[in-house]
């Protein structure tokens, strides 16, 4: 019996929803001001709107697993340019910098962009009624 082949579909879904879910949180905070951070109030004409449109409205995709591959693409690279742009000039060290939690956002997008949402995911029941 192959238990690890048969829950990691499962796991791999269960990743893009947490994920999708914390990077939705970011989005949310910035512009409904839930929770409530030191980003509450960003203005959406700015460096930080254009980030939390991505977080918003990809986090939501992205847990959702509804155009799950391009909406990970650009949450990836969005994480990418923050982590160049806001954390690498500050230090060479992630642990330094802030900007563990960026990389790791852009690599697990990254891979949802390249494996899609899973079996567990709005793609997946769209894929079956279009097939």
């Amino acid at each position: 019996m192959d238990i690890p082949g048969k829950v990691a579909p499962f796991c791999h879904s269960l990743l893009r929803l947490v994920a999708g879910l914390l990077f939705l949180e970011h989005g949310t905070s910035k512009f409904l001001d839930f929770p409530h951070s030191q980003y509450s109030g960003t203005e959406l004409m700015s460096m930080a709107g254009f980030a939390g449109s991505i977080e918003l409205i990809g986090g939501l995709l992205i847990t959702l697993g509804l155009f799950t591959r391009p909406a990970a693409f650009i949450a990836s690279g969005t994480m990418a340019v923050a982590y160049f742009m806001a954390h690498a000039p500050q230090s060479f060290f992630p642990l330094i910098n802030g900007g563990a939690e960026a990389i790791l956002y852009c690599f697990v997008f990254l891979y949802l962009a390249a494996a899609g949402g899973g079996p567990i995911s709005l793609d997946a029941i769209v894929r079956k009624t279009s097939g």
